[in-house]
């Protein structure tokens, strides 16, 4: 533990560094008790009110996280490489396989996203007002909570998994190779929790590096694992296509453990304690004020983006391959949006608990220039080098996957400067604690633009279910479906951007 506290503070530079002994928490607010343990004894806390600029903390959170989300990609990207690389003779199933256990991967962590927001928003706003014990409750009631979450979740997993992906439209070896690969996974839901809502509670805190230097391990374990045993190297079993899950559920099973037990000795002014998990009912009721309005908002993303990759599956394996890889590939330009909008909400949380809605203003502001200087950037590079990039995962440049790949990148890349505006300013709100507008805003991109247009666009004859009524599209096929998807986030970057300008974000209470 202290080695790891030692690598993550390096380079803190003038972002604020709160020593109790020159600045005291203030202990007694209202419905929260000290607890015994003095934030000196569980390490040095992140609060970024005190710095005299935006720029250098903003950087010193961003860039972590930014490091963090790419190392999360990375799993996903030695998943596709030995799904592509080493199952070629199975065609297009792997591919469509991979493709469904990517949106898993994603969607199971979202599933606490309901604790994960309330608790991040609540943590950054009582650490800008200097509330360290009110902070370290919360945690205990977010893990308190999540823990609930996982265990059904890993019971619903468990008996309805196969119902899952065939409602995914997968069928015939692509659905066996996703219920081969979801049936490793399931147990190791509850530490894919910890990992979760401890690295949550530890960004609302300030602190992003530990949620990094966890990651490297996951990344070089998943990596390790998956691809001996996919290979059957030297002394290793050949575990085939179960390698690969097993190499993902090793690596997310020891990056949980780690944060886990982080938490445990304490970090960052935030400890789990056995007798601090009893039900809260103040901490509660505020976690999920702000935190249910976010969770709609995630599973209204979740549910209208696992119906557009049913869609999108039910054109066939050649759409399915082509959509999953596309999607990973511009994960990579999204990245930083992924991280800046972290930055923006934690400095959000905390300058508003400070009682300077300037800065906090400023702050999300100088997130999305940055981070969506950076994705357009990303965007050039897919428009110009998309067969490249597609062809380093495919190995072939011919392949129909390839060449179908690289035409769904120069459609997104247009994109991309919404997706940033949608990104960050959404983050900046979640800190805020302004989670019911945006989740409206996703609704109203989903289900009346992104999902219509793309049965219009896509399919040639599309009968409705359950209504008799068909309706006669276009037959773009699956770049139907991903234009569809540019309208959606050019309206919504729209909506938020009023939003924003409106200045209403700043009034939420919490």
């Amino acid at each position: 533990m202290s080695l790891l506290q030692d690598l993550a503070f390096f380079g803190l530079g003038n972002c604020s560094v709160i020593n109790f002994e020159t600045r005291p928490a203030k202990y007694l607010s209202a419905g929260f008790t000290q607890i015994d343990d003095t934030p000196q004894q569980l390490g040095k806390t992140f609060s970024i009110v005190d710095s005299s600029s935006n720029l250098r903390p903003m950087m010193r959170m961003a860039i972590p996280a930014l490091a963090e989300e790419t190392l999360v990609l990375m799993v996903t990207w030695t998943d596709w490489l030995l799904a592509s690389r080493y199952f070629a003779e199975d065609g297009d199933a792997t591919k469509a396989a991979m493709g469904l256990m990517a949106y898993l991967m994603w969607l199971i962590p979202s599933m606490f996203s309901v604790v994960a927001i309330g608790a991040t928003a609540l943590i950054a706003r009582w650490v800008g007002a200097g509330d360290f014990e009110a902070a370290k409750k919360v945690a205990n009631q977010a893990y308190l909570v999540a823990s609930i979450v996982s265990l059904s979740l890993m019971a619903l997993t468990a008996f309805f998994g196969q119902e899952f992906i065939a409602l995914m439209q997968l069928k015939d070896d692509s659905a066996d190779f996703a219920i081969r690969y979801l049936n490793i996974v399931t147990p190791l839901i509850p530490l894919i929790m910890c990992s979760q809502i401890g690295a949550a509670c530890l960004r609302g805190a300030g602190d992003t590096t530990t949620g990094f230097l966890v990651k490297i391990v996951v990344v070089i374990v998943n990596i390790l694992v998956s691809t001996l045993l996919v290979t059957g190297w030297g002394i290793f079993p050949q575990f085939g296509w179960e390698g690969i899950a097993i190499g993902t559920a090793t690596g997310y099973a020891i990056g949980g453990s780690i944060i886990l037990g982080t938490l445990i000795v304490g970090r960052a002014g935030l400890q789990l304690r056995f007798k601090s998990l009893k039900p809260d009912w103040n901490i509660l009721s505020k976690m999920f004020r702000i935190g249910l309005p976010g969770g709609f908002d995630i599973g209204t993303l979740l549910f209208s983006q696992l119906l557009f990759l049913g869609l999108i599956n039910s054109l066939g394996k050649a759409s399915a391959a082509a959509h999953g890889l596309a999607v990973q590939i511009e994960a990579c330009a999204f990245l930083p949006g992924a991280a800046f909008q972290i930055a923006a909400a934690t400095m959000a949380g905390q300058f508003l608990g400070a009682k300077s809605p300037d800065r906090a203003t400023k702050s999300v502001l100088l997130c999305l220039y940055i981070g969506g200087a950076i994705m357009c950037l990303g965007g050039i590079c897919m428009y110009f080098f998309g067969i490249q990039i597609a062809t380093f995962f495919t190995g072939d440049s011919t392949d129909p996957t390839t060449v179908s790949v690289a035409s769904l990148l120069k459609i997104v890349a247009f994109a991309l400067p919404s997706l940033a505006i949608v990104m960050v300013l959404t983050g900046g709100f979640r800190g805020a604690g302004d989670t019911f507008w945006p989740f409206i805003f996703t609704a109203v991109g989903f289900f009346l633009i992104r999902i219509p247009l793309a049965i219009f666009l896509a399919f040639g004859l599309f009968e409705i279910p359950y209504t008799g009524i068909t309706i006669q599209g276009l037959d773009w096929g699956v770049a139907g479906a991903w234009y569809a998807m540019v309208a959606d986030l050019i309206v919504r970057s729209v909506l938020v951007s009023c939003r924003f300008g409106s200045g209403k974000w700043l009034d939420i209470k919490i």
